[in-house]
């Protein structure tokens, strides 16, 4: 019987300590998951991080080049608010200039006019102080030509390309045999082909480039001019046959060069 009863607590004893360990083994077991998933939630934490710092960083590049962008905006937009200010008081002084030599012009005329008919009514022989007079209104005619151009010819500047062509033509019709008459023929020409009226461009154009005035320097632009206004209304022809006449003209000139890049463009 006491045999049978030690055996039975050693039997206990043993399961116990068998127990024991197994519980051991598991607790080991937990503690290896638990520092493998602290470990990689680590990893995955300093990822993250990475990845929200490299994040961060491109965002902020990202807004620095924005706002630059944006100050460059800012600058170009300052410069063209800056030209079109300039461009606005070129204009209104272009037009105050021409309204101002409009009525200068009437006053001149009206002037003449009334001497005009002084003399005829009181016909005189020709003295040294009528010779005087002569000269005089011969000044102020070429004062009033000068004062003329020069407002047609801002308006031209200033891009009001409409009052210009006409301001110019009123020009050229009150002064046809002006020094200035030339220039005014082709800057007419320009007027008309910013204005895309590509005919009537051709037309000034063509009267510097070999018409009443050929014999100014502006001939050989004109040429140019004409030859552009050709192939803007489909002329490819006339307008190769024009650049070939230039570069036959005008050798080793600037103007035969434009006209050799404008012979290889055109197709």
């Amino acid at each position: 019987m006491l045999l049978a009863g030690l055996c039975a607590v050693v039997g206990q004893a043993r399961a116990g300590l068998f127990n024991d360990d197994e519980a051991r083994m598991q607790v080991r077991q937990v503690d290896e998951r638990v520092s493998k998933l602290e470990e990689s939630g680590k990893q995955q934490a300093e990822a993250i991080g990475q990845q929200l710092a490299e994040t961060s960083k491109q965002q902020t590049r990202s807004l620095l080049d924005l706002q630059a962008q944006i100050e460059a905006q800012n600058g170009e937009l300052r410069n063209l608010r800056g030209q079109n200010e300039e461009l606005k008081h070129l204009l209104q002084d272009a037009e105050k200039r021409q309204k101002d030599f409009y009525i200068d012009l009437d006053t001149r005329i009206r002037h003449f006019e009334s001497i005009e008919a002084a003399n005829a009514a009181e016909p005189a022989p020709p003295t040294t102080s009528d010779k005087t007079v002569d000269a005089a209104l011969a000044a102020d005619d070429i004062a009033v030509e000068n004062r003329a151009y020069e407002a047609a010819y801002a308006l031209f500047k200033a891009g009001n390309h409409q009052k210009a062509a006409g301001a110019l033509q009123e020009f050229l019709k009150k002064f046809p045999d002006s020094v200035h008459a030339p220039k005014a023929s082709y800057e007419l020409g320009n007027a008309h082909f910013a204005l895309k009226d590509f005919k009537s461009a051709l037309a000034s154009y063509q009267t510097v480039a070999g018409g009443k005035y050929s014999f100014s320097p502006k001939a050989q632009d004109a040429m140019l001019g004409v030859a552009d206004c050709q192939q803007e209304l489909n002329d490819t022809a006339a307008a190769r046959k024009t650049l070939k006449q230039i570069v036959a003209k005008y050798p080793g000139s600037g103007i035969a060069d434009k006209a050799r890049e404008r012979l290889a463009a055109i197709k």
